[in-house]
């Protein structure tokens, strides 16, 4: 297969999903998303359909050509080299990115399947082979053991990564461990900018790595200004899970006597640790801002992104204003 017909199969794909996504009227595909939230109950219908969203962004031809322009094309020639790609499953199609890499690049992709986010991938793979019948021989699920690959994709926690370090070392690899995302606030954000910065906190109830875990305030910051911006997040209290979460943590906090702010579903809590609990996240004040960009980028490899209000940190992401999912 060569490139172009790569890219053309996956477009159809994208261009598909965004009508069943649509479908809201008991189709095959809304039964399946219902069947994955009842597996799965931290995949609400919200969080597939904001999954899905942006799947079908990624999945638009001009976002994958501006995305392999960045690559040498003989990268992408048809290969017989096999991908052993161990998948994880905090949020929905975790993986697909994983997975897309593998296969626009001509690669044979072996993937095992996250027990918490099984549902789904195997039904889109169905879909893609559908339109390009070719993907069938460059697609492979293993239910156990990974087996037969030249190289490996691995996400995992920090444990984890130990053990795919030992059974994956000698393959060419990409191993990750646990990240935890910071936002750092400047002090002069407007509320839509606070209330904007929720989204990083909230979606997904805070189990990705993109999701923010730890928050840098400037010396004398008022923080129920920032509670009170994020009041609008309140339905996460709804969750079962996320509430259980919650009043636990809450629990910890007033045994052990640990001074906390809290707003109702959300805790925060002072301390130096980047990684936190559902429903909590950690604080702490700077003193001088660029002193404090310097110190981040020193933790980069413990930090997936950091959202803040300026230019000028590594994997930074500025605050911006976007439309909620529907």
């Amino acid at each position: 297969m060569k490139l172009e017909e790569r890219i053309d199969a996956l477009s159809i794909l994208g261009e598909q999903l965004s009508g069943l996504k649509d479908d809201k009227v008991g189709g095959d595909f809304w039964q399946l998303l219902i069947t994955a939230e009842n597996f799965n109950p931290w995949f609400t219908q919200e969080f597939l359909q904001l999954a899905l969203d942006n799947i079908i962004e990624m999945l638009s031809s001009k976002a994958m050509q501006d995305w392999i322009s960045n690559y040498k094309l003989f990268s992408f020639e048809d290969s017989e080299l096999r991908v052993a790609v161990i998948m994880a499953g905090n949020i929905p199609l975790v993986g697909f990115h994983d997975f897309l890499s593998v296969i626009i690049s001509g690669k044979t992709f072996v993937g095992k399947l996250s027990s918490s986010d099984k549902i789904l991938l195997p039904y889109i793979v169905k879909l893609l082979i559908d339109i390009e019948p070719r993907f069938a021989d460059k697609i492979i699920f293993e239910e156990e053991l990974v087996k037969n690959f030249d190289a490996v994709i691995a996400t995992g926690s920090n444990n984890s990564s130990r053990y795919f370090d030992y059974y994956f070392g000698k393959y060419p690899n990409i191993i990750r461990k646990n990240r935890n995302s910071i936002a750092l606030i400047k002090g002069d954000e407007t509320p839509e900018q606070l209330k904007e910065l929720g989204k990083d906190v909230f979606y997904y109830f805070g189990l990705g790595c993109r999701n923010i875990s730890k928050i840098m305030l400037p010396k004398g910051y008022n923080i129920s200004t920032l509670l009170d911006n994020l009041k609008s997040y309140d339905k996460v209290s709804m969750h079962t899970k996320y509430l259980n979460n919650y009043e636990y943590q809450k629990s910890l906090l007033l045994i052990n006597n640990e001074m906390h702010f809290d707003n109702g579903f959300l805790l925060l809590r002072e301390k130096e640790g980047l990684a936190t609990a559902v429903s909590v996240i950690n604080y702490e004040f700077y003193d001088d801002y660029d002193a404090q960009l310097r110190l981040l980028n020193m933790q980069n490899d413990q930090i997936q992104c950091i959202v803040e209000g300026e230019n000028g940190v590594k994997n930074g992401v500025k605050f911006e204003i976007h439309k909620a999912p529907n």
